[in-house]
């Protein structure tokens, strides 16, 4: 594995442990040119899964990192931990996986994520919700937000 600051190619593991969901093997590694550590991870490469975008004729390949994004940004200045995102993530596309199949509505994706949402912070659901679904004004807005306060109740 190359040294991600001075390209090194020569590295060690130090430490080698599964993740906390077990799909993935966590790896410590120390550069021997440089004496600096880092992290990779190790997991079962898949089958690319396409994501048929709204308007039904486009597609796309799956990116986690585009995914955590999407739910960085709407858990932006909310108290939810990075860990917490990469479970959410690690969720959705666990569960994508075992649909085997080989495409995937984007609409699927997102009610996926807004239901992990919904769990973790509600404010982050509602502002996933109000991109995802295209809130355009503020009666949608209100709805939505009616609806999460009606199920608490």
């Amino acid at each position: 594995m190359k040294c991600p600051y001075c390209d090194n190619i020569d590295t060690k593991v130090i430490d080698s442990r599964p993740t906390e969901d077990g799909h993935a093997i966590r790896r410590r590694r120390g550069c021997d040119k440089c004496g600096r550590r880092f992290t990779t991870y190790e997991k079962v490469e898949e089958s690319i899964l396409m994501v048929i975008k709204s308007d039904g004729k486009r597609r796309e390949a799956f990116d986690r990192d585009k995914l955590f994004r999407g739910i960085a940004r709407a858990c932006e200045k909310r108290p939810v931990s990075a860990e917490t995102m990469e479970n959410i993530v690690n969720s959705v596309e666990r569960e994508l996986n075992n649909l085997m199949v080989k495409e995937v509505e984007s609409k699927y994706i997102g009610e996926l994520v807004m239901e992990e949402l919904k769990k973790v912070d509600e404010v982050a659901y509602i502002r996933f919700a109000s991109v995802y679904r295209q809130f355009t004004d503020v009666n949608t807005f209100i709805t939505e937000v009616e609806k999460l306060v009606g199920k608490k109740k």
